[in-house]
This record gives C-alpha cells, structure tokens and sequence, in this order.
C-alpha cells in the first residue's frame, strides 16, 4: 500500500504538464509577473467600483472645503473647486483602462493583419507594407498622436485611434517576424498541399504556432498606450475637461503643486501603478513564453 502511494506521489510530481499548464506554472513561480497580476487585480476591482460612481458626484463642488488635505472623510483631499479628489481618481480608472485596450484592440487589429499579410507572401508586398510600418515608426509616437488628436478633435474616441495608430508598427513587425519562422515548417506545407486558402492558412495555422512574441507584445504595449494617452491629457489635448482622466488630474493640479501636492500625487502615483503592473506582467509572458528557458 505504501509503495503504491509513494509511486502515485512520484507520478504526479514528474508527469509531463500540458503546453498551457506548463506557461501557467512558470508564469505563477515568477514574482514579479504574480505581483503585477495582484496589481492589476486590485485596479480591475477599483474599475467595478467606479461603475457605481455617478458623474455628477465626481464633479459636485464644495466651496467651503477647497484644497482639504486628506483626511477620513476625503482620503485623497479636495481641490481647486472642492471636489473629492478619491472619487475622481476611482472615476478616472475607468478611462485609463478603455484607453489601453482600446488602444491594444486597434493596434493589434492593424498590426497583426498586415504583418502576417507582409510575413506569409514576402516580396513587394512586404516591402511596402514594412516601409509604411517604418515611416510610421520614424515619427515620434507621441507627437503623431498630437497631430491626429488635433485634426480630429478631442474625445476618448480619437484619443483612442491616435494612439493605437502610433502602436501598430510595433505589432507588425513581432507579427511579422513570427510569421516567418513558423510559415516554413512541414504542417504549412501540408496545409498548401491539401488546398487550404492562404488566408486559411495563415490564420488557422501559421498565426496560433507564432503568438507568443504577440501576447507579450500586448501586455507590455497596454501600459505604454496608458501613459501616453496620460502624457497627452496632461498637455490638454487627451480627453477634455470636465472628465476626470488621470494625466488630465495632474495637469489641473500643477499649478497648485507647492500648496496642495496630493493633487499631483494620487492620480501620479494610479499611473505609475499601472504601468508597473502591466510590465510587470509583459515581463513575465515573456519568460514563460520563451522556448529558451524550458527544461
């Protein structure tokens, strides 16, 4: 009886884990990708919350308690106007969040599309595809985003699309070269030989064998589309006031830095939390990912 139990406890422990289970325990024995998912849990909770946050509460004035310091009754203090700086940064969550993945969502639309286009066919439509990936690439993101918001006006919407514009040449070029280390394998060619569309092909199966490089690439541009998008509220051309958007919170509160600094603070210190938290996260994707570090 006891041999038997020792023999299942030896199976157990040195039996071969699935593709997936095997991503999922490096990624858990990984510290800092396990703090940056307890990070983005606590954000993701304080999200839910901010949905039972009416607007009107958000932007409420309170003359008589300008430029409270924090205290129980107002945790982050109050401003210029009195409002509750805790309500408008938990408000303010909501934006940064649909700002990232919005962004994402359109980048990695435009990305992946055109590089697996651009990574299965080769030849001229690579080469344009790749100097139109570059061209974007060579303008400063930032200062594209600031054109387009310009043009098209200011809103979430185009904030949004500007930012994911100046994000897309990253995921072309990992889609890209991810497309072209898988599309000469045995399976790609069985694919051809059984008369499967090209399109077919690269997305059923030359996409999903290259995907790694591209999650990593998602995790780790969701924090960089978010401080952009902040950098651009914070020179007033991101989402206008009265909305209460993190980078828009710290360009309000500049000018009252020296006497009410915890204007600045909280909402700097929210987007430093989350950027942290999605690179954080990025950087361990990508040693779990990485065929390299397997045993």
């Amino acid at each position: 009886m006891k041999n038997n139990n020792a023999e299942k406890t030896i199976t157990k422990k040195y039996r071969k884990r699935s593709p997936f289970a095997e991503i999922l325990h490096r990624l858990v024995k990984n510290r800092g990708a396990m703090v940056g998912l307890i990070i983005l849990a606590f954000i993701i909770i304080t999200f839910f919350a901010s949905l039972f946050i009416k607007f009107e509460s958000v932007t409420a004035t309170n003359a008589s308690a300008r430029f409270t310091p924090p205290t129980w009754k107002y945790p982050f203090g109050t401003d210029n106007m009195g409002r509750n700086a805790f309500l408008r940064v938990v408000y303010g969550t909501r934006y940064s969040l649909a700002i990232g993945f919005g962004v994402v969502g359109i980048a990695a639309v435009i990305g992946i599309t055109l590089g697996s286009i651009a990574g299965y066919y080769g030849g001229i439509v690579e080469s344009i595809i790749m100097r139109f990936s570059d061209v974007l690439a060579s303008i400063p993101g930032i200062l594209l985003s600031m054109v387009i918001v310009t043009v098209l006006g200011q809103s979430l919407r185009n904030l949004v699309f500007a930012v994911g514009v100046t994000a897309a040449p990253g995921f072309i070029r990992i889609t890209r070269a991810s497309i072209i280390t898988v599309r000469g394998n045995e399976f790609v060619e069985a694919a051809l030989a059984i008369g499967l569309s090209n399109r077919r092909i690269i997305f059923t199966q030359i996409l999903p064998n290259g995907l790694s490089p591209i999650i990593v690439q998602i995790s780790i541009s969701l924090g960089m589309s978010i401080l952009i998008a902040a950098s651009l509220s914070y020179i007033g051309l991101g989402i206008p006031v009265p909305h209460p958007e993190w980078g828009a919170l710290i360009s309000t509160a500049r000018e009252y830095s020296q006497f009410a600094p915890w204007l600045m603070m909280f909402p700097g210190f929210a987007i430093m939390l989350i950027v942290l938290a999605f690179n954080l996260i990025g950087d361990g994707l990508r040693d779990a990912l990485d065929p390299k570090l397997k045993r």
